[in-house]
């Protein structure tokens, strides 16, 4: 019988807890969060299609581009089998799946357990009675056909819906061990965090299959690192088998401090179980303090208005799909916060891996997480899944003190007011700490219902900038997207693709745009903020080119665009000084004058000095009249010259007196060079972890060259494969790609990676493989 699974993470593992439930020696860091169980990781030693495998894993062979979902949608068979430690006699066994795309159906030992509908959310059968000391046999057919299972449905098929989904088991598999009574849950709230008498209410689930002969106790427990910060306890008498649900409350936390964008502090809360005064089993689960409030004159974290700024993000990756490792997941949440500036992401249109969640507490990364869904609702039983997939978020995720607010309405679907109200209701049951909403594509709140209003806005103005629509009176009032494909200069249509072969004129216009909205986001305190349209480009057949979808201010491979120049540079100078042209120095056939008479720089530096070829051409100074509220406006220079002498540019940049930074550009293409950086040097051996193997080609200075070609062929010795296309073609991809590198099972060692470009010659690293 399926039951509700537990917070998880891949970084679950066992405490030592009492001899009866004694964790399992595993090959891994100690876990932080979660509950204190004993698990057996089963992502190792699968079958599929007769080749061994290693999970999260995709059912069809992909390139970075030209998906083409017939590849995948069929009823796909994973085998393994596995044995029982000896010392899981007498407890109770789950199976729990992270993530199947998009149904499941698992036999074990023969029995046929019950099929789970939808691929983001977890999932678990309890198999206590089904399993076999010495071997035991579990297959699972994984549906990956179009379905009637949100996102999917409609008649219209994928290219229906703004984004593919090809199917695997995406996630990871574990066998779980936990006492016949134990915690099945903790949701930890805390309330009037701004007051001194702030609290931690501990909402926990114990689950009992049979009753234990005298009361237990329930101790939680509040720690920063080894040191506990309070305490409190409870005895509880257990009427009932099955679920049975209780408080505690832990109050003199006046030297707490706060989760915050850039203190982003956390705790650790176990909760014990105690039977005969013996502790039976513990959960563990990571909280932050903060209060984040909607209001009408904007957005308050911990009391203070702070601006929404963010960027839109899929969960999508050349090569895999949706079934890469937790370091790659939480790369994108690195990338957003540290190198975008971003202190908000809305996980569009589905809920996002543990993984990335995990990163973003860590890292101060805001989050809009919200149900999966584009613009389509199906019938009854798909809108039942709806709902269900509401309650399986909040509970999976509400401890997570980045999320600030939960999308409940499928993304710019049409008003169902009976639907609507039992997805808002759904999440208040599990979590009324946060607010409600879901993007709009119409400005009404009629039978709309949530809490806060969030419009996704593609309009122009008259000149052909971004607009922006007025914020609806008496609502918090929100941008959930703005910017993406929306043909400004035309004032309609979705047809620009900011491609890196592209047209040049458009992939510098980019930037110019993300900048206008963010500026005029700032126009009126009642705009909460902005969170544009999009991080990532991504795999789609809607207004895509060759099966992906260019809106992206960063391609799929995660290297920033041209557009990003606006992003890198929103950051103090004291922490990073930031020059960034939204151009390339480049004097090719789209460019024979250069990047043009209005060329975009975007800085954080107070002025800029521009030499060409050692002169001096022109000093700058941010444009406050055209951008007068952001905070690092674009500076624009008149770079309309002549290529002929392939000049070099420089540019200084300066903040008071001091020079803190400069940037030199080549135009001469005969210097130019063949980078490749491997993401990380070490990798565990656990057949899943994984890093980026960036290549492209630069100028002398390391710049950019645009439209860059060339192929790159690869070579890898010792305890690694690599993923991706082998040759890669960089014409395609303007002149900058990336594969990945996965470390073998049970391997250690060193990996040794040798790239060769047809023009530029041979480029090597080394990754180091630690043995589990």
């Amino acid at each position: 019988m399926a039951t509700r699974p537990p917070h998880n993470s891949r970084r679950d593992f066992l405490r030592s807890i009492t001899s009866a439930t004694a964790a399992l020696s595993l090959p891994a860091p100690a876990a932080t969060r979660g509950p204190a169980r004993r698990t057996l990781n089963l992502d190792q030693d699968w079958f599929f299609n007769g080749n061994p495998i290693t999970l999260p894993h995709c059912v069809a062979p992909l390139s970075w581009q030209k998906w083409d979902p017939t590849a995948w949608e069929r009823v796909w068979s994973y085998r393994r089998q596995f044995a029982l430690p000896a010392d899981v006699k007498g407890l109770r066994l789950f199976l729990h799946f992270d993530g199947v795309m998009i149904a499941a159906s698992p036999e074990l030992n023969g029995h046929a357990l019950p099929e789970h509908l939808g691929g983001f959310l977890p999932f678990q059968y309890e198999i206590t009675d089904l399993v076999n000391p010495k071997k035991n046999v579990l297959v699972v057919a994984v549906d990956s056909r179009w379905k009637s299972i949100p996102p999917e449905g409609s008649p219209k098929g994928p290219g229906s819906i703004d984004y593919l989904l090809p199917g695997g088991i995406t996630g990871s598999v574990t066998l779980r061990a936990v006492p016949q009574v134990f915690i099945s849950d903790v949701f930890a709230k805390s309330v009037d965090v701004l007051r001194k008498d702030r609290r931690l209410e501990i909402q926990c689930s114990v689950d009992a299959a049979a009753l234990p002969a005298s009361p237990i106790r329930l101790i939680a427990t509040l720690r920063r690192g080894s040191q506990a910060i309070c305490r409190a306890s409870k005895d509880l008498v257990l009427e009932k088998s099955g679920e049975t649900q209780t408080t505690l409350i832990l109050t003199d936390l006046q030297g707490i401090d706060l989760w915050d964008v850039d203190a982003p502090h956390l705790y650790d809360l176990q909760t014990e179980l105690l039977v005969g005064g013996k502790v039976l089993h513990d959960y563990r689960t990571r909280v932050g303090f903060r209060e984040a409030r909607f209001a009408l004159d904007g957005f308050f974290l911990n009391g203070r208005r702070l601006q929404l700024f963010g960027l839109n993000r899929h969960e999508l990756y050349p090569y895999v799909g949706r079934s890469m490792p937790r370091r790659v997941l939480r790369g994108d949440a690195r990338i957003l916060r540290r190198e975008f500036n971003c202190n908000v992401v809305r996980c569009s249109h589905y809920p996002q891996s543990e993984a990335f969640l995990d990163a973003c507490d860590e890292l101060g990364l805001m989050v809009w997480e919200e149900i999966p869904g584009w613009q389509y609702l199906g019938d009854e039983n798909w809108r039942d899944l709806a709902v269900r997939d509401v309650r399986d978020m909040v509970r999976r995720d509400r401890n997570h003190p980045s999320i600030v607010i939960w999308g409940v309405r499928i993304n710019e679907s049409h008003n169902d007011p009976a639907l609507y109200h039992r997805t808002k209701q759904a999440a208040k049951s599990l979590d009324d700490s946060r607010p409600t909403s879901g993007s709009m594509v119409y400005h009404s709140t009629h039978d709309w219902f949530q809490d806060v209003f969030a419009f996704d806005d593609y309009h122009a103005r008259p000149d052909g900038s971004v607009g922006l629509v007025d914020p609806l009176p008496g609502v918090p009032f929100f941008f959930s997207e703005a910017v993406g494909q929306f043909n400004y200069a035309a004032r309609h249509g979705f047809d620009v693709k900011y491609r890196r072969t592209g047209d040049l004129r458009l992939q510098q216009n980019q930037a110019i745009l993300h900048a206008q909205v963010h500026d005029r986001g700032l126009s009126d305190r009642r705009y909460c903020g902005v969170i544009a349209w999009c991080g990532f480009d991504y795999g789609s057949l809607l207004n895509s080119y060759q099966g992906v979808k260019y809106p992206g201010v960063a391609d799929v491979f995660r290297i920033p665009k041209l557009g990003a120049a606006f992003y890198l540079a929103q950051v103090d100078p004291d922490v990073r000084p930031v020059i960034e042209p939204a151009f390339y120095w480049d004097f090719g056939p789209q460019s024979p004058s250069g990047p043009g008479d209005h060329a975009a720089i975007f800085s954080n530096c107070e002025r800029l000095e521009l030499l060409i070829d050692g002169h001096t051409h022109s000093i700058l100074h941010p444009d406050r009249t055209a951008f007068p509220r952001i905070k690092y406006p674009p500076f624009f220079a008149d770079l309309k010259i002549g290529g002929s002498g392939k000049p070099e540019l420089r540019i200084d940049g300066y903040v008071g007196a001091p020079q803190v930074l400069s940037r030199s550009f080549s135009a001469d293409p005969v210097q130019d060079q063949f980078l490749l950086h491997a993401g990380d040097r070490e990798l565990l051996g656990d057949g899943a972890d994984a890093t980026r193997l960036l290549f492209k080609v630069v100028d002398k200075f390391g710049a950019p060259r645009a439209f860059a070609g060339g192929e790159v062929s690869f070579r890898i010795d010792g305890p690694g494969i690599l993923v991706g296309d082998n040759p890669f073609n960089l014409a395609d991809a303007g002149g900058a790609g990336a594969v990945w590198v996965k470390a073998k099972p049970n391997g250690g060692g060193q990996i040794a990676v040798e790239a060769q470009h047809s023009r530029f010659g041979k480029k090597s690293v080394q990754i180091t493989v630690r043995p589990l």
